[in-house]
This record gives structure tokens, C-alpha cells and sequence, in this order.
């Protein structure tokens, strides 16, 4: 069985933001760093769909976890 992965700029397209490279990274700088113990999911500026997208994805080890995983390090990793 081969699972797809997604990469980052298709899980912004999926959540609905503009996927092109200085986007994602204007989201990342502007609604970063989430403090350590807040959960990727928990981040205020989330529409309750795109929490649910993000909980799931991880809780469902789906082909969305890598790139969920990589949007979380990256929000968080100013804060360490």
C-alpha cells in the first residue's frame, strides 16, 4: 500500500490560504512563534474548520501528518 504524502504548500491550498512560497512564509512570521505549549490546532487565528483539518489530520496519521508536522515546527520554532 503506498500512502501519499503532501507537501506544505498543499496543505496551505487545502486550508484554504495562498500557497505560493512568500505567502506561506508571511503566515508563518505573522502568526508566529505559538508558544511552546499551545497545540498547532489551538492557534487562534484557526477557523474552527481548519482546526478540525489540522486535529484530525494528526490524530488519523493521514497523508496530511508531514506536512501538518512541518507547519507546526515552523510555527513553533521561534519560540524555543
Amino acid at each position: 500500500m503506498t500512502i501519499d504524502t503532501q507537501d506544505l504548500a498543499s496543505l496551505f491550498a487545502q486550508l484554504g490560504l495562498p500557497a505560493d512560497a512568500s505567502a506561506m512564509d508571511g503566515f508563518i512570521a505573522g502568526h508566529g512563534p505559538l508558544p511552546g505549549g499551545m497545540l498547532l490546532h489551538e492557534a487562534p487565528f484557526w477557523t474552527r474548520a481548519q482546526a478540525d483539518f489540522l486535529r484530525e489530520g494528526l490524530l488519523e496519521d493521514s497523508d496530511w501528518v508531514e506536512a501538518i508536522d512541518a507547519l507546526n515546527e515552523r510555527l513553533h520554532e521561534q519560540s524555543q
